[in-house]
């Protein structure tokens, strides 16, 4: 969906849900991540996140999108267009707007192990991401001293 689309789309919803145009620029903003989407008070444009389109799809979107346009209309007609003002609530409600977005999913990156330590004693070893003083720790074993090597990040594996 490209940002014309965007606008057409929440101009209709807008004419729709509010009985009210949208008189304003709509586009969709890469970089959001998380929030579903943003009202400009000075401009009075609307942002909308390229991701929550991506992971979630139309319906989520036209939660959002309903959202927004409940701060946008309640602004500009000078009523309570807060998420804590009852106005802004009665009226999310009646439209089906969402209050809040989804989570997006984080992806998790495996972070490799830095540090190998080892027991003198025991030769238990412990994989460390991060370096720490050997001298303040002790083997969880047999509370004999540690070693620390520097694992070599660029061998493969």
């Amino acid at each position: 969906m490209e940002d014309q689309e965007l606008q057409q789309w929440i101009e209709q919803i807008s004419m729709e849900s509010f009985g009210r145009p949208f008189v304003h620029q709509a586009r969709f903003n890469r970089r959001l991540r998380s929030t579903g989407g943003r009202y400009f008070m000075k401009s009075h444009d609307i942002e909308i996140s390229w991701s929550q389109w991506e992971t979630f799809g139309q319906d989520e979107i036209e939660k959002i999108i309903k959202h927004e346009l409940c701060h946008y209309h309640l602004h500009i007609l000078k009523r309570g267009y807060k998420h804590r003002d009852q106005d802004f609530k009665t009226l999310l409600a009646r439209v089906g707007g969402s209050r809040y977005c989804q989570s997006l999913p984080r992806p998790r990156v495996q972070q490799a192990y830095k540090y190998r330590l080892e027991c003198v004693n025991c030769k238990t070893e412990y994989f460390r991401k991060r370096k720490m003083d050997v001298r303040k720790f002790a083997c969880g074993n047999c509370r004999g001293k540690l070693k620390s090597y520097t694992l070599d990040l660029t061998a493969p594996s």
